[in-house]
């Protein structure tokens, strides 16, 4: 299951929030599911299907458990963390609380990071964006981008170096 894209969207008074038609079909894949568990993460809220749930438990689980970045890291993501169910009409209710922990009033930034989603008051998904620009020109990964095509016989294609 791979969530991908950006979508704005209104929250309604009773809090809920539509998931985007594109990510109700990847869930709808999976096994049928109408269950998300969001938490707070950074200064969004993130969003997982029980299944990547149950693998970040897992994750957390094999981590030294005395370490302080450990602890701290799984206090904050399963104390915060609320099961949600979808409705019919494919909405989340997210809680009072966790809106509030993120500034999350009535637009809401929906964007897929994978495995995940993340829900962003816009105003802070605009500022991430622009510090995270930031950070890329300042990182160099050391990964050649695009990254080789490989080609049937298993051997790298044709690649374009980007220079002219």
């Amino acid at each position: 299951m791979v969530f991908k894209g950006t979508y704005h969207h209104r929250i309604d008074p009773k809090g809920r929030l539509p998931v985007p038609a594109a990510f109700r079909r990847q869930l709808a894949g999976e096994r049928s599911t109408r269950r998300l568990v969001v938490t707070l993460l950074d200064d969004c809220l993130a969003a997982y299907p029980p299944d990547e749930w149950a693998r970040l438990e897992a994750q957390l689980s094999g981590l030294p458990p005395f370490s302080k970045p450990v602890k701290a890291l799984a206090r904050v993501l399963a104390s915060h963390a609320v099961d949600c169910e979808m409705d019919v009409q494919g909405r989340i209710r997210l809680p009072a609380v966790l809106r509030a922990a993120i500034g999350l009033e009535r637009e809401a930034v929906v964007v897929g990071v994978v495995e995940r989603f993340e829900i962003w008051a816009p105003d802070r998904w605009t500022r991430f964006l622009r510090d995270s620009e930031r950070l890329l020109d300042d990182v160099s990964l050391d990964v050649p981008w695009p990254r080789p095509r490989t080609t049937p016989g298993g051997s790298a294609g044709p690649r374009s170096t980007g220079e002219a």
